[in-house]
């Protein structure tokens, strides 16, 4: 694992990586989503447990069930996370966050930027023993946005990517019409509708991955919701699936790579609750588990003890259809700046996160021609501030002509969710008078479900990144977007992220300015969302476990290259 410190790093050598892309680079430079670190030797990925008898097994924890293993229907970290492990796309990133080889040895971009071309690797086969062919590639895409698929991210990541997605996606074009074609069983061919310049990034990401059609249609509907119906091409494959409880993978043998896969098994168990992962921990049952301020003190001079900074957001989503007051500028900017992010960080977290300035964390992207990071360049955004707080309150109740307004907040329902959404209630009560909040907690799929069906008034959501580029944070937010469903709309907004990515597309400098503009719009002047703070996992890792790492769009861990030391 890596030292926190050198996460930061990773980040600007994502930034490179894209900006190489931007001008066709080479085909192994690098590109949503990461996370841990512990001692400075865990970087290593070189195994040398050869020869060992230490057994190659590890277990592991997760905040929530795996709402699906479909690729085309997965929107959260913990799926993400292990079909990451289990399915493979054309690339994947490796310890130095550098795309790697995955199913694709080579590729290349036309000179006109809108034709990509990926030559796939011989010598890849499924756990069933069939091959991995191009057409698994264009059978999955065409999937992702078939309406008839659901897919939350096909859509949204292929729509106004691939050419013809958003026609197919809105029923209007058939999914034949999508520019994906298998030139032979080898070679995929990808027509964009316009430049792209972070594209060939997008690759690692989970709606991307190849699926094989026969094995879809062999299990129709349980496909990819028991282990059995579950086929890997990557590392690991799923052998057992407690619905609840947990799951294990276990290391593919026909995997491509498997000389370089060392871990047997990785066992990972639904814990909720830290005291309990601290409990399992310390009795040896588990090898990581998650802390909280209430343990960060106590463990911090272990040699377990591990700070991850990731470039995820943790952020207040305000629907302006369910709650009336909420569709009021004034209510939403009171809300912002009337919670104290330094606090919560520093005390109710107390694990390394900090406040967030704005919707583009800090460490993530660089702009392209001074180098200096997004968040420093547009400078603070969102800020504590008390009299503000009132100001605008006291506004909104005389626009309203309502003296007493109650609205929902829903959250998570595990144990630090629990407390970060007290505080919030907390500190709007106290500080804004005549507000009740309702807190609605839920387990984690229910919220992914709510969020997506727009059922709930405000929501504690976050976001990590799906590629590195201001647009994976910026274009959630476009009217009718996928991932907007708080019935925000802005025309400025929309045709500031259409030059961003239509006029500007080949020009970085006007590109990352258009950015800029777009989130103060976003932030100062609709308050559409309230970033809160930036977050950093506190953790208990085992010291032995070498070789894993995390970056900042892929898995939150990676264990292709990780191993036990004896």
């Amino acid at each position: 694992m890596r030292k926190h410190q050198s996460l930061w790093l990773m980040f600007a050598l994502l930034a490179v990586v894209v900006l190489a892309a931007c001008s066709g680079g080479s085909s192994e430079t690098s590109s949503e989503t990461g996370e841990e670190t512990n001692n400075e030797e865990n970087t290593e990925t070189t195994n040398d447990s050869e020869g060992s008898s230490v057994a190659q097994e590890i277990t592991v924890t997760a905040k929530s069930e795996i709402p699906s293993m479909d690729p085309s229907l997965i929107t959260d970290s913990v799926g993400f996370q292990w079909a990451g492990e289990t399915v493979e796309g054309l690339y994947r990133l490796d310890e130095n966050s550098q795309l790697t080889e995955g199913m694709a040895v080579d590729s290349s971009l036309s000179e006109d930027e809108l034709t990509w071309t990926f030559n796939l690797r011989e010598d890849a086969v499924w756990s069933n023993g069939d091959p991995v062919t191009a057409n698994d590639f264009v059978y999955s895409w065409r999937r992702a946005v078939d309406p008839e698929t659901g897919s939350e991210y096909g859509p949204y990541f292929l729509g106004g990517v691939v050419k013809n997605a958003s026609a197919v996606s809105n029923g209007e074009a058939a999914v034949e019409d999508l520019g994906v074609t298998a030139v032979d069983d080898k070679t995929l061919q990808v027509e964009l509708e316009k430049p792209i310049p972070y594209f060939k990034s997008m690759t690692v990401f989970v709606t991307f991955m190849p699926i094989n059609q026969a094995f879809v249609e062999e299990h129709g509907e349980q496909f990819a919701t028991e282990a059995e119906y579950t086929l890997s091409n990557g590392p690991f494959k799923m052998t057992e699936w407690n619905h609840g409880e947990g799951w294990t993978v276990e290391k593919n043998e026909d995997y491509w790579d498997a000389d370089a896969v060392q871990l047997e098994k990785i066992n990972a168990k639904v814990i909720k609750e830290v005291a309990t992962g601290v409990n399992l921990y310390e009795s040896d049952q588990i090898d990581q588990t998650e802390l909280n301020a209430e343990f960060v003190d106590q463990y911090r001079s272990s040699d377990a003890f591990d700070i991850a900074e990731k470039p995820y957001l943790y952020f207040l989503k305000f629907n302006q259809e369910t709650n009336e007051a909420l569709a009021n500028v004034d209510v939403r900017k009171a809300i912002s700046y009337a919670i104290d992010r330094q606090s919560l960080t520093d005390v109710i977290l107390n694990d390394g996160s900090v406040p967030a300035e704005g919707y583009v964390p800090s460490n993530f992207v660089s702009m392209p021609e001074s180098g200096e990071d997004f968040r420093e360049a547009q400078g603070p955004l969102v800020e504590s501030n008390e009299e503000k707080a009132k100001e605008h309150w006291a506004t909104a109740k005389e626009a309203l002509g309502q003296e007493e307004i109650t609205i929902e907040l829903m959250g998570d329902d595990t144990g630090t969710s629990s407390n970060v959404m007290a505080y919030y209630k907390g500190q709007l009560e106290e500080k804004l008078e005549g507000l009740t909040i309702e807190i609605v907690e839920v387990p984690f799929k229910e919220r992914v479900r709510r969020d997506s069906a727009g059922e709930f008034q405000i929501e504690a959501a976050t976001w990590g990144p799906d590629y590195v580029d201001p647009n994976t944070y910026l274009n959630m937010y476009l009217t009718g977007g996928q991932n907007n469903n708080m019935s925000y709309s802005n025309p400025e907004y929309d045709a500031l992220i259409e030059k961003a990515n239509g006029e500007f597309a080949t020009q970085p400098e006007k590109r990352f300015e258009t950015f800029l503009e777009a989130e103060q719009m976003l932030l100062t002047e609709d308050a559409a969302v309230a970033p809160i703070y930036q977050d950093a996992k506190a953790q208990l890792f085992r010291p032995s476990i070498k070789g894993v790492f995390t970056t900042a769009t892929g898995p939150e861990f990676e264990f292709k290259w990780a191993y036990v030391e004896e």
